[in-house]
């Protein structure tokens, strides 16, 4: 457990290195790349599109091996069906992020500037998973063993 714990932690440490490094955690050039019509900044979509190298090597990994490194099994979600709360969670984070210029990930990173406005999205995301939880039963998603 400590193995995988240690892995977690690197590898959030590393994709946060990266979101700082790209400038990703500036909610101005976030909403400088959604700004089509305007002073548009492509320098999300080339962040986007070198984070596709990892992932392809992921996924040629997963579908070669029987298990990953640290654990028993891959999880891997069996849902492939779009449904209303798939919609509106997917509406509900491009709002957001259209809004602010945030999403999860560059917030908890920018967190590390003392930005306020960080700060804010992150408590009132930590707010919203906290009350979606007490007023929804969480059930665990469908994984399947690769």
């Amino acid at each position: 457990m400590r193995a995988q714990m240690l892995a977690a932690i690197v590898c959030g440490l590393i994709f946060g290195a990266g979101l700082v490094i790209s400038d990703m955690i500036n909610p101005g050039r976030v909403l400088a790349f959604l700004d089509v019509a305007g002073n548009w900044d492509p320098t999300l979509a080339f962040v986007m599109g070198g984070a596709l190298i990892p992932s392809a090597v992921a996924n040629i990994i997963r579908s070669r091996g029987s298990a990953p490194l640290l654990d028993s099994r891959f999880y891997v979600s069996t849902n492939r069906s779009i449904d209303w709360k798939l919609v509106t969670g997917a509406a509900l984070f491009g709002l957001g992020w259209g809004l602010v210029g945030f999403c999860p990930g560059p917030a908890i990173a920018a967190l590390s500037t003392g930005r306020w406005e960080a700060v804010l999205f992150v408590a009132a995301m930590l707010i919203g998973m906290l009350v979606y939880r007490l007023s929804h039963r969480q059930r665990l998603p469908n994984y399947s063993a690769n």
